[in-house]
């Protein structure tokens, strides 16, 4: 080969890559991830899986462009111990995010709350930094609201969002407004500089917390830097809320409206993909955190077919709405029914970024990606855990539940109810009942509402449980539970004086340190 054919050769060489470069922003560039994560939707609330109202266009149209995930899981029917999971891709009776003051509680991270995610556990932005990834958090963190616990402290780059739940207003002498933080300091609180109101149902958050993932988005696409989304808006959690466009457009009132306005929203996410011409290079999931809080009335969404709903470990509480969607990489229009859940977004992150999970710890997600990209099946069981008890464990069509529990009889006299119009005598139960010697088991294919336990007698109920009994025995024996990050309150650690009042004059003064054991009635 001649000199001249060399550097023609080379030439055509280069122009072929600066143009691949051009259109994916790197000759090697690692795929960019957003996971959305939803505040107590549920399963029944998108249009694909038969909602009648028909009120999500987008996420529908998600759906058949992607891979439908039928069999998709919470690690928690509560939402902080849900995202610790997520975020460490481990059981949050691992990781620390669960209580030993009461048996079977499930606990959060109120504004009280001591704990927060513990400095042993490592995160997926942490990881993810091991390939220049750049990360951003947009909305709700509840993993702790103490400056050591924030995102910036845990791999993420930037913030924009609340450590808590946008409960409220306070009047600031018992209670202080919750904060609204743009990376590590506050610009506002909730109710405040943040408006929610209450009456009426109306926020702009939801807008404000689009526009920053958009301009995330179009940042790091111009910096040719692959990126994590973290995308988790609250306008389902209640008090529901949505901005004045969406306000009263929906058949199913003021949840409906702010289900409209999410799935707006991620209609907005996906385009802007496919305008800047990434879509090909970057993995969407969408899930939500736990099931429908049906105690939420006419606040709360549908959880289908299943029983119960948030705080519950029957199918209600715990499976979730999952979509997955890759351009170019996962089929339109596929059905997958492998037993999944949120952990396994940790695992298959880091799969799909080229990074090696931690081998240090145990991680109980699964890597997704032979699901996803060739719709391969593994048999694996979902462990139901609420608080620091196993209370149920599914494998292939069958589930058992080793206790059951709705809420208590306490509760459920003042009107709090998870279970509203699907009572089932002996399974809904407001006692803890414990069926370890002889589980309730159900064939979920048959009878997805729990409602009909097989009869012991029986030989199919005999040949499950001869399955059941050792993988559970083994999870057991092998289980090391974390140390436990929720079991002590304050008063004095609430959003007093978060970093960045001062020159908002939002500080307000603490009152003295005096430490209690939380109390957590569910």
């Amino acid at each position: 080969m001649t000199e001249h054919s060399v550097f023609t050769t080379l030439s055509l060489f280069c122009v072929i890559i600066c143009f691949y470069v051009s259109k994916t922003g790197s000759a090697a560039s690692s795929p960019n991830i957003i996971i959305m994560l939803m505040d107590d939707m549920g399963w029944g609330d998108l249009g694909v899986w038969g909602q009648p109202s028909k009120e999500t266009p987008h996420l529908d149209a998600m759906a058949a462009q992607g891979m439908l995930l039928p069999n998709f899981y919470t690690a928690n029917p509560l939402c902080s111990p849900s995202r610790a999971a997520l975020l460490t891709g481990r059981l949050p009776v691992r990781n620390g995010f669960y209580t030993t003051n009461a048996h079977a509680r499930n606990a959060y991270t109120p504004q009280e709350i001591v704990g927060g995610i513990s400095k042993d556990e490592i995160l997926l932005p942490e990881m993810l930094k091991k390939k220049g990834y750049v990360s951003k958090i947009v909305g709700k963190w509840h993993l702790g609201h103490r400056p050591q616990y924030l995102p910036l402290k845990r791999g993420f780059d930037e913030w924009f969002g609340s450590p808590n739940c946008h409960f409220g207003p306070y009047n600031d002498t018992k209670e202080p407004n919750i904060p609204v933080y743009n990376n590590s300091e506050m610009v506002g609180r909730y109710y405040e500089e943040f408006q929610i109101l209450r009456e009426t149902a109306e926020s702009n958050l939801t807008q404000i917390y689009l526009q920053e993932a958009l301009d995330f988005i179009l940042r790091q696409t111009r910096a040719q830097k692959p990126f994590f989304l973290y995308w988790a808006p609250d306008a389902t959690h209640a008090p529901v809320y949505a901005s004045k466009p969406f306000r009263g457009k929906s058949q199913r009132g003021r949840y409906g409206d702010a289900v409209m306005e999410l799935d707006y929203s991620v209609g907005r996410i996906l385009a802007s993909l496919k305008s800047l011409g990434i879509d090909n290079n970057t993995f969407v999931f969408f899930t939500s955190d736990n099931g429908a809080a049906l105690v939420s009335g006419t606040e709360g969404g549908s959880n289908g077919p299943f029983l119960c709903g948030k705080e519950t470990t029957f199918e209600g509480g715990m499976r979730e709405p999952a979509i997955a969607w890759w351009p170019g990489h996962i089929k339109e229009g596929s059905v997958s029914f492998q037993l999944s859940n949120v952990m396994d977004l940790y695992t298959t992150s880091l799969a799909i970024a080229g990074i090696s999970p931690p081998d240090d710890r145990v991680l109980d997600g699964l890597d997704l990606t032979p699901v996803l990209l060739n719709n391969s099946l593994k048999n694996r069981p979902i462990f139901y855990y609420r608080g620091n008890e196993l209370m149920a464990v599914r494998l292939g069509q069958y589930k058992a539940h080793y206790w059951t529990w709705s809420n208590s009889w306490e509760q459920f006299k003042t009107g709090i109810n998870f279970c509203p119009g699907q009572e089932v005598p002996g399974v809904t139960t407001h006692d803890q009942m414990n069926h370890t010697l002889q589980p309730l088991i159900f064939h979920l294919g048959r009878d997805p509402g729990e409602k009909y336990p097989i009869s012991v007698l029986t030989k199919e109920y005999q040949d499950v449980l001869k399955t059941f009994t050792p993988i559970v025995q083994q999870h057991q024996k092998d289980l090391i539970p974390g140390v436990p990050q929720l079991n002590m309150c304050d008063r004095a650690v609430m959003n007093w004086a978060p970093e960045g009042c001062e020159k908002l004059g939002k500080c307000l003064k603490p009152p003295e340190s005096s430490p209690w054991k939380c109390f957590w009635p569910h």
